[in-house]
């Protein structure tokens, strides 16, 4: 196979320096060092990144960060997701960080877009992540209503679990009847 190498267009600058008390997911915020979806910035690089490639971006509500993980090493088939029974699941089966390629892939709220920085909420990446792309998060092509999400959405049905996990507003899960779930949000 070939491999590839891709350069860092840019950086997150977080309030989190370390992964305890991150959110697990850009959405989730439960279990993190603030309750509430907090603010943080991509810096990109003026020397890779021209001003024209950012045009049209303020349009849009929400975007896709691609980064990599730069602080982890190795990874495993399997794993123990933090959620749900403790038992081992195919890491293509999970949302781990610990992949074969450390990427990571975030929905995040724009706020507004300022020179080269990109302020964003509900980061769910550590200081100093590079990032490799951004791009729109558009609605008719990202959302997929009646997606099908496997032994998580065992989890989910029980409004009761221990750790079904609260979602920053904004993110609300929608019913088989397309309505919103009052519980999911």
């Amino acid at each position: 196979m070939t491999e590839f190498v891709v350069r860092p267009i840019g950086v997150v600058r977080s309030p989190y320096a370390e992964r305890y008390g991150t959110p697990r997911q850009a959405p989730v915020v439960d279990g993190t060092a603030s309750t509430e979806p907090v603010a943080a910035q991509i810096v990109l690089d003026k020397q890779l990144v021209p001003r024209e490639a950012l045009r049209d971006l303020e349009g849009f509500s929400h975007i896709w960060v691609i980064a990599w993980f730069d602080r982890n090493e190795g990874w495993r088939p399997t794993v123990r997701p933090t959620r749900g029974p403790k038992v081992r699941r195919g890491v293509f089966a999970t949302r781990s960080p610990h992949r074969p390629n450390a990427l990571a892939l975030s929905a995040l709220v724009l706020e507004r877009v300022e020179d080269f920085t990109l302020h964003v909420r509900g980061i769910d990446l550590l200081d100093g992540t590079p990032v490799l792309d951004i791009k729109p998060y558009v609605a008719y092509a990202d959302s997929v209503p009646d997606a099908v999400s496997g032994w998580v959405d065992a989890l989910d049905e029980a409004p009761d679990a221990p750790d079904r996990p609260t979602r920053m507003p904004g993110y609300k899960r929608r019913q088989d009847d397309g309505s919103e779930d009052p519980g999911g949000t």
